[in-house]
């Protein structure tokens, strides 16, 4: 058991207070390189329901459903077709495939800095007729920092998603601001990641990563993980964003993910925010 290196009481002090003085003062972004040989190691069991992706799996019914409550959260209503999404840090695909088959999509984009993933995003895609449509899906290997920002309204998207995305950036601040330019006004950031607690520490890290397995070791750092409140205070800086909302959601064993009332609080949990009308 020397192997799990036990965090004490006092270490996670130590480390809640560093963590959230730096959240959001670095100046540039990039790719952790770290972080892409880990999910390209996963590749190939992407898209098996009970691989190392699992929990993605059961997941992703949950993201829609967070996205369809942003919608219904508008004074005025939303699209009901045509929506264009970009799904960054997209990787194998789960959730822009299932968003792509939606009768109210137009189109979905996905980028991730791992070619190897995106090889098996395209490859599972290619399985499904509907998916192949002319401008139904697109893969890109890309980081949000190399793709072209939109020059007009039509380029921008409704839905830009980060999900499980932005607790393995080294630098948040940079990299949310690139992805700003990318939605229309009206549009939606939506994400989902993990608040930086003692619970969660406990059980994605010792629980989920080295005691049940559930999860592959070294998959979550702790350190990055950031709480619902920094990213509300991060967007009420940036002017013309507002509405925010989030869901906490815990993983109940043989039953799944669950909506959990004050969960952003400790857990996981997704996030929203509206891109004021011009």
């Amino acid at each position: 058991m020397t192997s799990l290196r036990p965090t004490t009481l006092r270490n996670l002090r130590l480390l809640l207070r560093k963590s959230s003085q730096r959240r959001f003062k670095s100046t540039k972004s990039s790719v952790d390189q770290t972080e892409v040989s880990h999910f390209n190691a996963l590749a190939s069991t992407w898209w098996d329901p009970h691989g190392s992706s699992r929990l993605l799996h059961l997941m992703n019914p949950l993201r829609h459903d967070f996205i369809r409550s942003c919608h219904a959260s508008q004074s005025t209503p939303p699209p009901t077709s045509r929506l264009r999404y970009l799904d960054v840090g997209c990787g194998g695909g789960i959730f822009a495939e299932s968003a792509a088959r939606l009768a109210s999509t137009r189109s979905v984009t996905g980028i991730d800095p791992s070619s190897e993933v995106l090889a098996v995003a395209k490859a599972h895609a290619r399985q499904d007729p509907i998916l192949l449509e002319d401008g139904r899906l697109e893969y890109l290997n890309q980081s949000i920092e190399q793709l072209p920002p939109p020059q007009t309204a039509d380029q921008q998207y409704d839905v830009l998603s980060l999900f499980e995305v932005i607790e393995h950036i080294s630098r948040p601040s940079p990299f949310l601001l690139n992805c700003l330019p990318f939605v229309k006004p009206g549009g939606w950031i939506v994400m989902s990641t993990i608040a930086r607690t003692w619970a969660s520490w406990f059980t994605t890290k010792l629980v989920a990563e080295d005691l049940a397995r559930i999860v592959p070791r070294g998959t979550h750092d702790w350190d990055k993980y950031i709480n619902e409140e920094e990213l509300r205070g991060w967007f009420e800086g940036r002017e013309g964003w507002g509405s925010p909302r989030s869901m906490g959601v815990i993983y109940v064993p043989a039953v799944g993910w669950r909506e959990i009332r004050g969960g952003e609080k400790w857990g996981n949990y997704f996030f929203g925010i509206r891109k004021n009308m011009e």
